[in-house]
């Protein structure tokens, strides 16, 4: 069965002013392995990389388009909706926040917004708003009411019972069909966690395949 895929890698990039930007420290290699993967078994693959990503290798038979910031991300997925997809694989890092008003002074004396095109260091210590970005994955659903939507829980702090919790919350929020946990919270490798609550183990090696397994599982339903 060929399947349409849709995989995101890398991280949004929101600016600060015309040469500054708040990112993180994703570099694109999970999804664009995967997005290659998917390539290498016969199934039709977009992937939507970002800018920052260091993992920037070309990907034989896939589909490549950049995004920058979260909203350029969001407007890209708004455009493939309008030809579909059978899949959808949001492994991107997006950016919780971005730069709001921009202040000079200090909170005992008073702050004044600044606007810049570049803010000057001389001026002293500045304060910047970090304001909520829109969340993508929510949106999916509506988007792509068909599709088999799978998304990412990366957590640093805790332990694996509180990532797992967080991954089914997730699940339960964007309605989508599985949620990828890891990262130093989890401890070693990976778990694909499915709406009924249960994980299956796996490991960054095995992960392409076992995610191409569990859309094709979702397509013949």
């Amino acid at each position: 069965m060929r399947l349409r895929c849709i995989v995101t890698a890398g991280p949004t990039c929101e600016p600060l002013d015309h040469v500054r930007r708040l990112t993180n420290f994703s570099t694109g290699k999970l999804g664009s392995k995967l997005a290659a993967y998917l390539a290498s078994q016969g199934h039709d693959v977009v992937l939507l990389r970002g800018e920052a990503a260091t993992y920037s290798l070309p990907v034989e038979g896939v589909t490549a388009e950049t995004f920058f910031s979260t909203g350029d991300l969001e407007a890209a997925f708004v455009r493939h909706a309008k030809t579909g997809a059978d899949a959808v694989f949001h492994a991107a890092a997006v950016s919780d926040f971005k730069f709001g008003r921009v202040f000079d002074g200090t909170p005992e004396d008073g702050l004044t917004e600044i606007h810049s095109g570049k803010f000057s260091t001389r001026t002293g210590r500045l304060f910047a708003e970090l304001v909520p970005t829109p969340k993508i994955l929510p949106q999916l659903r509506s988007l792509f009411p068909k599709a088999c939507i799978v998304g990412w829980k990366y957590e640093v702090d805790g332990g694996r019972e509180g990532v797992l919790a967080k991954a089914r919350q997730q699940l339960a929020d964007g309605n989508t069909d599985a949620c990828v946990a890891n990262g130093p919270a989890f401890g070693e490798g990976f778990g694909i966690i499915l709406p009924d609550g249960s994980m299956r183990p796996t490991t960054a090696e095995k992960l392409p395949e076992d995610l191409a397994a569990l859309a094709k599982e979702r397509a013949v339903r």
